[in-house]
This record gives structure tokens, sequence and C-alpha cells, in this order.
């Protein structure tokens, strides 16, 4: 190996995916690699140019990632790779990519990306995954995360492709007339040649324009004077991501799927061009777009409803719960930013203040991944006293329009009427503070009741400046009323871990659901108290979802992580096994008949209430509770 070879394979080995490589795999992608010299402000690649077929690391200096108006996207210091999502994507860069000191590159071609390093699982699936975390782990505020949706499709190439499961086939000593035919009656663009199920051709119908209809073939020669061989096979388990490199690669538009990835076994699927872009038009960032161009509440029920179908496959696919919620979370609320939009529509007039639209309880917490019930609240300014009652009935008529919008769409009406078109769920800036001041000043178990609701609300649409208000005089009645936090811990306590003394589930007993498991109130709800309790027991605002809460408590109590930690893996598995359960009965999944569970299903469940023990344990300590209950 040549002395810039080695240099580069010792400078890789020290960065992921690089350092994931076999020894073998890292020295083949060094000796193929390009460096690339940079001075200041010089441009590596500029938004509208073509993709290249490479992607770069950046071995000295950093490089800089700006959209058009210069905004600073990313800056990509030593060991960070970029360029790859475009890679993936094809077509034109959509940012531009200029050092912003003098810098050294390193660029890596499409063929190593595919030989080596897809090639090697664990190097792969550290690619994937640093699509979600944004390659270096950054948590998004929402309002990006919901712009990285709406502007790029990177978390469609995570997915396991979805392919054709039942691929038309022939033999080898089928005629191509009769080939076509197959092809006309199945409606299909391809056809695979097989031998005892093993693919060993495949003809499409390019194969029939370019090779029939121009005269070159006689339409009775059998398929085998035409076919294309040997075929390109993957394993099921192909990502969008693998197959679209594999596409560009070998500059086709099928790949054959068989058991085993080989072509010496039997062939499962097939996999078209066109599958890959209907996969693309049916995610995230497609569905919002469509969101934003809906003009009913009608086309916003059937996005809605292909969410569902979006969670139930991410969910197959093992994507993380954290990453789908707020996905999902981001979905609901560009929904309700549109309805929202098309209530004001119906209004005699403009809004006679500013005023903000708030999430409560599940999706306050990014947590509303099925289709349960609304819980809303509005804010608006503070005003006039004469004309209060005005600008009251304006937003109460506009909340009307918004919640049946919202349950045209299927988000049902809250039964307790917890929702904005209800005077109490509609008030002033003061009016709040005061009806905060209220609850936690008078902790009886139905305002600490309303306290565990509200205390979980996110801004979906309008002035951001009214929550910040509104959270401050939250936190101000706290810090004026020290024993609130102690009442809201007795309350965290109410639902202990859900096992009777001889280790059986607690289930319900009596009612509509008797004889079934409670997830949400008797195992998840425990976790979210405690969380709540223990984020706010710091003086910490704006973090409303319980795992991000608990991320943050491993941070501020590193004595007590080992309990967090614990909590965090607890609550996802919960979260995941709530909505698998709601998506196979369609319902909010919240209500579990335990006869339907293996034995693996009990004991994670079971696993998931010694968290809620562990963390009761600690806030009976912090809090000094064991002699109140």
């Amino acid at each position: 190996m040549n002395t810039i070879a080695e240099r580069i394979y010792d400078y890789l080995k020290g960065f992921p995916p690089f350092n994931l490589l076999t020894k073998e795999q890292l020295l083949s992608v060094s000796k193929s690699v390009d460096v690339i010299y940079l001075e200041n402000n010089q441009f590596l690649f500029e938004i509208g140019q073509p993709v290249a077929n490479h992607f770069y690391v950046v071995r000295d200096g950093a490089v800089g990632l700006f959209r058009a108006n210069n905004n600073l996207v990313d800056k990509c210091d030593e060991g960070d790779i970029f360029g790859l999502r475009a890679l993936l994507r094809k077509g034109e860069y959509k940012l531009n990519a200029k050092a912003i000191e003098e810098s050294i590159v390193y660029s890596i071609s499409l063929e190593s990306l595919e030989a080596y390093i897809t090639a090697n699982i664990n190097a792969s699936q550290f690619l994937m995954a640093s699509f979600v975390s944004n390659t270096r782990g950054k948590n998004p505020s929402d309002d990006d995360f919901v712009k990285t949706l709406q502007n790029s499709t990177e978390y469609t190439y995570l997915q396991t492709a979805d392919y054709s499961k039942n691929p038309v086939t022939c033999r080898i000593d089928t005629s191509i007339k009769e080939a076509a035919n197959i092809m006309t009656d199945k409606h299909v663009g391809s056809i695979i040649i097989v031998d005892n199920l093993k693919p060993i051709g495949i003809i499409t119908d390019k194969d029939l324009r370019t090779k029939i209809a121009t005269g070159k073939y006689q339409i009775d020669n059998t398929v085998s004077t035409i076919m294309s061989s040997p075929v390109i096979t993957y394993p099921e388990t192909i990502t969008v991501a693998e197959a679209q490199i594999a596409m560009l690669k070998h500059k086709i538009t099928h790949l054959c799927i068989t058991k085993d990835g080989t072509n010496n076994s039997e062939i499962t699927g097939i996999l078209s061009e066109h599958d890959i872009i209907v996969l693309r038009e049916n995610n995230a960032s497609a569905l919002i777009k469509e969101i934003k161009r809906s003009r009913s509440a009608e086309q916003l029920k059937n996005i809605r409803q292909r969410t569902e179908k979006l969670l139930a496959r991410y969910l197959e696919q093992d994507i993380p719960i954290d990453f789908i919620s707020r996905l999902v979370s981001a979905i609901n609320d560009t929904i309700t930013q549109k309805i929202i939009e098309f209530s004001i529509a119906k209004m005699n007039g403009k809004p006679p203040a500013k005023f903000a639209w708030l999430a409560i309880g599940s999706q306050g917490r990014q947590e509303q991944l099925l289709m349960t019930d609304q819980d809303n609240a509005l804010v608006f300014e503070d005003g006039d006293s004469e004309n209060l009652n005005t600008t009251k009935s304006y937003f109460l008529k506009l909340s009307d329009y918004i919640n049946k919008d919202l349950e045209t769409v299927g988000f049902e009406l809250c039964p307790a009427k917890m929702m904005a078109n209800n005077p109490k769920w509609c008030k002033s800036v003061s009016e709040w503070s005061q009806q905060f001041n209220s609850w936690i000043t008078t902790p009886d178990q139905d305002n600490l009741m309303l306290c565990t609701i509200f205390f979980d609300y996110e801004h979906v649409y309008g002035d951001k400046e009214l929550v910040s208000q509104l959270s401050e005089s939250i936190f101000k009645s706290i810090d004026s009323y020290d024993i609130f936090l102690i009442y809201l811990g007795r309350n965290a306590l109410q639902n202990p871990p859900p096992l009777s003394f001889f280790r059986q589930f607690l289930v319900e007993d009596n009612g509509e659901h008797k004889d079934q498991f409670d997830i949400k109130a008797r195992a998840m709800m425990p976790l979210v108290d405690a969380a709540r309790l223990l984020i706010l027991s710091h003086n910490i605002k704006a973090i409303n979802n319980t795992i991000e809460r608990y991320e943050k408590l491993t941070e501020l109590e590193p004595q007590n992580k080992d309990t967090y930690l614990f909590c965090i893996e607890a609550y996802k598995n919960l979260l995941t096994f709530r909505t698998t359960q709601g998506l196979k009965h369609g319902d909010s999944g919240r209500f579990i008949d335990l006869e339907s569970l293996d034995k693996g299903n009990r004991l994670q469940l079971k696993r998931s209430f010694k968290a809620v023990k562990e963390v009761q344990e600690l806030i009976k300590m912090r809090f000094k509770l064991s002699q109140l209950l």
C-alpha cells in the first residue's frame, strides 16, 4: 500500500463508520480515496449542480453547509461525513458546501460505499442511524424537526424497501410473445426468468421496446435471447438506501429479492424504481407537503389515515419509538395548523388579539401516536376589560370550528370537554395565570389532576411569547408555594407498580374493560407523572416529552442516572407495546387482554414495572413522602 493510502487508513480508522470496517475493507476504501484541498471560502459543490458520485469526510479544517440565503445549516469538522444524503437522493445539490477555513477533504466514491461500507452490517447500521441523529447526535427543536421533514426525505432511506411479494416469472424456454402476454395480463413491467425458482434473468418493458419493437429480435424467439443475465439480487431486508445505491451502481431499474440475497436461492420478490418513488411519496416529508396543499378537513383525514400506515411500517422495521413519536407529532401539529388556517378563514374578520393554540396531555408531550381524543386549549393576549367578552366570544367560535374539523380528521371530541371551545379552556394570559395559581395553591385531587394535564402543553400555532408568559406564571406560583411539589409528588405515587401481592397483573375488576390491563393508567402514567414532577423540581421549562425529561434528569442528577435510564427503557417499551396493540386492534391500545400476551410480552411488561417502583422510591425519599402515604 502506498504512503498516502496508509495515512488515509490511519486517519479514517479513528472515526465511525470506518472504525467498524474490517482492516481489509478499510484498506480498500483508503486506496480509492481522492484528496481535495480547499482554500478558505472555496466551494466544494453548489446548489443546482448535479450531485457527484461521491460523499465526503473532513480531514482537516471545517466545511460549512449553507442554504441559498447563506444561512449556515451545519458545520462539518474533522471526521464528519457530508454529501451522503445528496448522493442517495440523486438530482441536484440543495445546499452549498464551502470551506470556512483552509481544509482537506477526503472524497469517497459510491462504488466504495456499496462494495465495502454498506456491505458491512455494523457500518451500514451506523450510516442509517446517522440520518436520524443528523450525523452528530443533535436533538433539533420541534420547528427544526418539522422543517427537516418538509425539506428532505432522509428518513425514507432508513426503511426496509417495500417490494412486490408476488413476482411474475416464466421458464427459460418461454417465447418472448408468451412472456409479453403474461406481463400484459398481470399488469407488470417486468418478468423474471427462473430455473427451479432461482432467478437467472429478467425482461422489462424497456427490453421489449429496444429489442423487439426495433426488429433486432423476433417475437417468437425464447426469452433467453433478450433477457438480462445474471440478475442483481438482494435479501429481503434491503433498505431504500441500499436499493438506490444498487440501481445507481448497476444502472438498472429492477432488483430481484431472494431468500438469502444471492441468485442461488429462491426468488421471493421484485423491487422496482417505481416502488422506491411510491415509497418516497408516502413518507413523512411527502405527507407534510400534502397537508400544506390541502383544502379541506376531509383531505386531511385521508392524510392522517395514511400516517397510521406509516406508523405501522416504522414499528415493523424497529425504528426508534422516540423518533416515531416526534415524527407523528409533527404531522399532527401540521394538520392542526392547517385546520386553524381553515377556521380563521371561516370567521368574520381577523383575530381581534394575538393568540396561541396549545396541545395538552399526550400530544403536548409529543406522545400521541394513535388517534385518541382531543385535549387542547387557547390563550389570547390581555386587552381592555370592556372588550374581554367580545374577544373571548370570537376565540370560542374559532375554537369550535377547529375542534369540529379535528373531529372530522379523526381526533374524537374529549368526553370531559377539555377543549378550547369550552370557556374554561379559552382564556386570556391573565385569566390562565390566575387559574394556574388557583390550582397550585389549592392542590386538591381535582386540581392536581388538571395540573398533570395542563403542565404538559405544547405551542402549536400563534404567538409563542404568550406561551412563555404562561410558563413564567406557573413557575412563579410554584416558587411561592413550595408545598405544591409535595402534593404533586403524593399524586405521582397514586398508582404503584401494577402487580399484586402474588406478582400477578392488576386488572380492571368491573365495567366495560373488566379483567383487562390498563397500560396507560397503571404503567405509563406513573412514569409520566414522575418525570414531570422531577423536571419541575429543577425549574426546567419547555421540556415536555417524557423520554426527554428523563434524559435531562440523567444530566442533572448523575447519581440517579441508572434509575432514569431504566425509566427511559421502560417507557419506550410501554409506548411501543401500546401503539402496536392499538394498531392491531384498531383502538387506543390502552386496555390489553392479558390472555393474548405471550411469555416474552409479560416479562417485558413486568420489567417495566420495576422501573416504576425504582423511580417512585426515589420520589418518596426526595420529597419525604413515606410518612404521608
